[in-house]
């Protein structure tokens, strides 16, 4: 959530801000709100003092000769009648302070100055790559007719959908070890060489939990709500639980930055990509990821969003698996995000890189909705903390990988070295 202090003194430098992601903030109708809000504020403040004076009132009504109980009984009146009217202003004030959060709410994150202008994916910026996509002496498969060949069908999509509908894969033998391989490699890589705490956090959450990094209340839709007797959603990315374990918190300097990595599975219900990729794991309704959130100082977080960056690449790297790093555009930028790099894998039945990790600084947007704060020892007061996070990597889509990549001629597929060790030695999937 913006602060609500800039729009105050900044809001043209804000809107202008935020029409690099194609927003147009309303100004006229934030400015509306908060001049009722600063009336009613006033007026609840005026009815207090009157309220104040009034009870003193008693005293001077005696002095005057009144008698106590008439003195007494006309002083109550007046209180009477200015708490009724209190009630109705502080009711009032409230309702609109509701309507300013959820108008900010709704606002998304100001784009830093390095964001490049643009409307959609086809406009961000490539900044580097990694590896060359390997040559095939072959025609290579995707990754659906490769899994679906191996032993015993080990990528089923029949099965799945018998069970749960489109968008939902069952895997078997080879193909789930190496699922489960992936998961176990990326969380030891995480907390053993690049610092992260590994947690286990439940899968569903409450709508505060929600609200916090952003998703409520303007993407509900793409949320799995449960029935029942508490208001819970599946999860649609650990992001959530994890961001929030600092919700309300002050954290002591000395405990910043806070790194964790995380594994879940992820809940989506792809509302609004019907016909997107909608052959095999690219995008699933339900699907795995690693995920990796950093809570740091305001002045570390763009340095943050550079290594955590690179832990993600890190992974594909050890994989030996081609990709490159692109900054997104204005257009294409995530609603709560400030900047944003998206990892994408080369894939060779596509003869194109798709996104595999997505990697975002939020400054203390997120921080702002959580009142996630930490305690500068320079001048003993609680500040908003700046929140990262990012994907180290989606466990589906660098499977796809891998069984592009590394598939061979006869239909096999060849383990990744750096995997090995997590399948017991084994070196090739039949």
């Amino acid at each position: 959530m913006l602060d609500i202090r800039a729009l105050r003194q900044d809001g043209e430098a804000i809107k202008a801000a935020l029409a690099k992601r194609g927003y147009s903030l309303d100004l006229d109708a934030f400015s509306a709100l908060d001049a009722k809000r600063k009336q009613a504020d006033v007026r609840s403040q005026d009815l207090q003092a009157e309220r104040k004076k009034a009870s003193k009132q008693v005293g001077q009504l005696i002095q005057s000769g009144m008698n106590v109980d008439e003195a007494k009984a006309q002083v109550a009146e007046t209180l009477k009648t200015l708490d009724a009217e209190l009630d109705q202003e502080v009711a009032k004030a409230k309702a609109i302070h509701d309507e300013i959060t959820e108008f900010l709410m709704g606002v998304p994150n100001v784009p830093q100055d390095s964001v490049p202008e643009g409307a959609d994916e086809d406009d961000n910026i490539e900044v580097s790559t990694w590896g060359t996509p390997k040559s095939f002496d072959f025609e290579p498969k995707d990754h659906v007719d490769v899994g679906e060949a191996l032993k015993g069908g080990a990528l089923d999509f029949e099965n799945a959908a018998k069970l749960s509908g489109t968008r939902f894969a069952v895997m078997s033998g080879g193909v789930a070890r190496l699922h489960r391989a992936l998961v176990d490699f990326m969380l030891d890589i995480h907390s053993s060489e690049h610092g992260y705490e590994e947690v286990y956090v439940p899968y569903l959450v409450g709508p505060e939990a929600l609200r916090g990094t952003g998703q409520l209340p303007k993407f509900e839709e793409d949320l799995f709500k449960m029935q029942g007797e508490r208001e819970l959603y599946l999860i649609p990315t650990a992001e959530v639980p994890v961001t929030n374990l600092v919700a309300g918190d002050i954290l002591e300097a000395d405990t910043l930055p806070r790194r964790f990595t995380c594994h879940t599975p992820c809940f989506r219900s792809e509302a609004g990509s019907h016909g997107r990729d909608t052959r095999g794991l690219i995008r699933q309704h339900q699907f795995e990821k690693v995920e990796l959130v950093q809570m740091v100082r305001p002045e570390e977080s763009d340095e943050a969003l550079e290594q955590l960056t690179g832990h993600a690449e890190a992974i594909l790297q050890k994989l030996d698996l081609p990709y490159r790093k692109v900054i997104l555009c204005g257009g294409d930028l995530g609603f709560s995000s400030t900047k944003t790099y998206d990892l994408e894998v080369w894939l060779p039945s596509q003869q194109k890189y798709r996104e595999i990790s997505s990697c975002s600084n939020f400054r203390d947007y997120q921080a702002r909705r959580m009142q996630a704060r930490w305690r500068n020892p320079e001048t003993g007061k609680p500040e908003l903390v700046h929140t990262l996070n990012g994907s180290g990597l989606a466990v589906g889509r660098t499977l796809v990988a891998i069984l592009e990549n590394y598939q061979n001629a006869d239909g096999s597929v060849t383990v990744p070295e750096a995997l090995r060790p997590y399948m017991r030695g084994l070196e090739r999937l039949q």
